[in-house]
Formats: C-alpha cells, sequence, structure tokens
C-alpha cells in the first residue's frame, strides 16, 4: 500500500512538474475561469485529454519494454536528457526571468462551442503536449515495471488538479500567478524535480 502510493505521489510529482510552465493552454484555462465562461467544459477537456494521452504513452512504452527489455535502457536514457534539458530551461528562466507572469486579458467571453474548440486545438495541435505526456511521463513510468499504471494514474490525478485549481480557482490565482516572482519560484520547483528525476532514469539505466 505504501509502496503503490509512494508510486502514485511520484507520477503526481512528475505530472505536475511538466504541466505547470507558462504558456497558451494555462492562460486559456485562467481566462476562461475568470470569466466564468464553460470552466467545468474547458478544465474537463484539459483534464480527460491529458488522461489519454497518459494512458497512450504509459501503455506503448511500457509495451515496447515487454517486449525488448533493451528498450528500457535507451528510454531512459532519452527520457533523463529530455528530462535534464526540461530542468535547465526551468532553471534558466529562474536566473534569466522573461519579466512577466501568466497573462489572463483579452477578448470578451464568447459563445460555449468556440471555448471548446479552442480548447481541443490548443490541446491536440500542440506538439509539446506529446512530448510532455506521451514520451516522457511515459518513459518515467517505464522505470516503474509493473507499477508504472500507479505512476500513470499519480500523473493523471496531477492534470486533473491543476486545471480544476486553475479554471475554478482562476479569481483567487490569477492574482497569485500574474507575478514574475510566483513563477521564478515554481520554475526553480520544476527544475529541481526534472533534473532529479533525469539524473535518476539514467542511473538506472
Amino acid at each position: 500500500m505504501t509502496s503503490a502510493f509512494a508510486t502514485a505521489a511520484a507520477g503526481f510529482g512528475t505530472g505536475l512538474s511538466l504541466i505547470v510552465a507558462i504558456g497558451a493552454q494555462n492562460a486559456f484555462v485562467l481566462r476562461q475561469g475568470i470569466r466564468r465562461d464553460a470552466v467545468l467544459a474547458v478544465v474537463g477537456i484539459c483534464a480527460l485529454s491529458d488522461a489519454l494521452l497518459i494512458t497512450l504513452g504509459v501503455g506503448g512504452v511500457g509495451a515496447v519494454v515487454v517486449a525488448w527489455p533493451a528498450a528500457l535502457t535507451v528510454v531512459a536514457w532519452t527520457g533523463g536528457a529530455f528530462l535534464l534539458a526540461y530542468g535547465a530551461l526551468a532553471a534558466r528562466r529562474v536566473v534569466r526571468p522573461a519579466g512577466t507572469g501568466l497573462e489572463a486579458e483579452g477578448r470578451e467571453a464568447g459563445s460555449r462551442r468556440r471555448a471548446v474548440l479552442t480548447c481541443l486545438a490548443m490541446t491536440w495541435l500542440n506538439p509539446h503536449v506529446y512530448l510532455d505526456t506521451v514520451f516522457l511521463v511515459g518513459s518515467v513510468a517505464a522505470d516503474h515495471g509493473p507499477s508504472r499504471w500507479t505512476f500513470g494514474a499519480g500523473a493523471a490525478l496531477a492534470s486533473l488538479c491543476w486545471f480544476a485549481a486553475l479554471g475554478f480557482g482562476a479569481r483567487l490565482l490569477g492574482r497569485f500567478l500574474a507575478r514574475p516572482a510566483a513563477w521564478r519560484a515554481l520554475d526553480a520547483l520544476v527544475a529541481a524535480t526534472m533534473i532529479v528525476l533525469g539524473v535518476t532514469l539514467i542511473a538506472g539505466a
């Protein structure tokens, strides 16, 4: 039970570290939340999309490892390198911040259909989402062997919690996330998590 909880917690931390970043999708969810416009639909699309992609990543990478055990070494080194690069970029943002927070301003609220279509486009047409959820989460999950699905469930839960907090807590989070100092602190946490995960993956290869 303790082992399963630790694995799920590791997945939660990994998923959260990959999701928390200044970007168009987060800004869109925050903006919808501030306006209270189609918030449930937008949060649901983001969370369910991540859960589906994480499932594909955990299942796909896991299947490759089962069929070809030597692939675990390749996946570990490749995934570890990507994680270290992510961590380095986050650390660079801490040292040299862009000077802006997450902007939530924009046009007035539109139709629910427009919000849904925009959210789908930002999620499924973003190449980074596939790298984050399918490959990176999948590669780290593969390192957990039979417990990789527990790890994936933790990562999917992190996505749900983040988008729900961003959408439904927008009026409280908006002021906090608009401050550059807040993102420097988040980036520092993300950098530390990614670097530790990257080193752990490579060391265990």
